[in-house]
């Protein structure tokens, strides 16, 4: 008897097929429905013409959207990129195919669109390699037991006045705030209309035992000027010695260091509470620096967002580099392979990037995944050499180039998506 296997397709999501789309998401990714404040934020975030479904007889088995991003890079500059999500194939439907036919699709629409990247957080992230994607940002998530750390705070004038205020309705200032801030470091992204409901999304059934969303805004006394804020929220918990509260950190913003310092100070002294958590900041987030005993932040670095150079050339001529550079690089790309070949690549500070194709001799080799773990300035080349993923061809070529792709500030990426 043969056995007919479905044949499988991949198109365009059509609107009235939202439903059904989302709710296979939901059971490729364990099967619980998320709660229906988070489900009708993503309907909202979420466009058909960037969505694609994988059909088995017609019948949806699988998808993935993407978001119109814009991502800051090294050198401050802003740079259109695909925010690739909801990556998800039925396990009636794994290892037939479909992943990798909604991948190819979905990067030669990215193509097509003239986004020069594609970005992604990783449910697994040994997936995401053989179709491109580097590790390009990490993350510190650090848990500090109060009275054992203090923070020190840098020299300033003034003193900030903090309050306590509904985080939705100070939004909008936090919202101004958070975007002047975003130039400085690579990997932030500027939210897109829509976005700004995210980072005060509050549902209580995914608290956890939590409160809910607190915010303290640090102002300035006499303007009123917004300084920074916090976000945070509480988790009551008692032992036979006493309180044992738990604060959990979503977000601590300011443009000044003695600001940050002072909600900080704020964070580690709320009653009740022994231990604060601050599952994401940047690796090299003023903190580490401020307080009394780095040994109390107990820290785990993990990954962040992937990033893949999708259109090469406009991608590495659109960000800045810290160093002079003048190279030839040698890159692999199985999966998109318009990027192959070599290219010189020739920049200075603050000056023009160009980068070309050439049939010069290589001087570095690598593929293209290396090239998205390094594009946003986070660890180096030489690391990547060290570890055995870049070659230097020609001696001499990689300690320019590994300082000429660095970032003053580590990257890193505020919320997921």
């Amino acid at each position: 008897m043969t056995i007919r296997r479905p044949e499988l397709t991949v198109r365009p999501l059509r609107a009235d097929e939202w439903e059904s789309w989302y709710r296979s998401v939901e059971v490729a990714f364990g099967g619980d429905a998320e709660p229906p404040e988070v489900r009708e934020m993503w309907r909202g975030l979420t466009a058909a013409e960037r969505t694609l479904v994988a059909c088995a007889d017609g019948r949806i088995v699988g998808g993935t959207t993407s978001f119109d991003f814009r991502l800051v890079v090294p050198g401050g500059a802003v740079v259109p990129a695909a925010g690739v999500a909801a990556v998800g194939v039925l396990p009636t439907h794994r290892r037939r195919g479909a992943l990798t036919a909604l991948m190819r699709r979905q990067l030669d629409d990215v193509r097509a669109a003239g986004e020069p990247l594609a970005v992604l957080t990783a449910s697994e992230p040994v997936i995401y390699g053989r179709f491109g994607y580097g590790p390009a940002t990490r993350k510190a998530a650090v848990s500090m037991l109060r009275g054992r750390v203090r923070v020190r705070t840098p020299e300033h004038d003034g003193e900030p006045v903090l309050r306590l205020a509904d985080p939705v309705a100070e939004l909008p200032r936090c919202e101004e705030l958070y975007a002047r801030l975003a130039a400085a470091r690579p990997g932030t992204l500027l939210r897109r209309p829509g976005w700004e409901a995210l980072p005060v999304l509050d549902v209580p059934a995914e608290r956890g035992g939590f409160s809910p969303l607190q915010c303290v805004l640090a102002e300035d006394p006499e303007s009123g000027e917004l300084l920074g804020y916090a976000r945070y929220a509480v988790k009551s918990e008692w032992t036979d010695r006493g309180a044992a509260g738990v604060v959990r950190v979503r977000v601590v913003q300011a443009e000044l260091p003695w600001v940050a310092a002072r909600l900080w100070e704020f964070l580690l002294d709320l009653d009740l509470t022994e231990r604060v958590e601050a599952p994401n900041l940047p690796v090299d987030d003023a903190l580490l620096h401020l307080v009394s005993d780095v040994r109390h932040l107990v820290p785990r670095i993990v990954d962040g967002m992937y990033v893949r150079l999708v259109d090469l050339p406009v991608a590495l001529a659109a960000r800045g580099y810290a160093a002079p550079v003048d190279a030839v690089l040698e890159v692999t790309d199985a999966f998109c392979p318009w990027n192959a070949g070599r290219w010189r690549l020739t920049a200075a500070p603050g000056g023009p990037v160009s980068c070309v194709r050439t049939g010069e001799a290589a001087e570095l080799a690598l593929d293209v995944r290396e090239l998205g773990s390094a594009y946003l300035g986070g660890g180096s080349l030489a690391a990547l050499a060290a570890a055995g993923l870049v070659r230097e061809l020609r001696p001499g070529a990689l300690e320019p180039a590994s300082a000429a792709f660095r970032s003053g500030l580590e990257p890193w990426l505020p919320h997921g998506f």
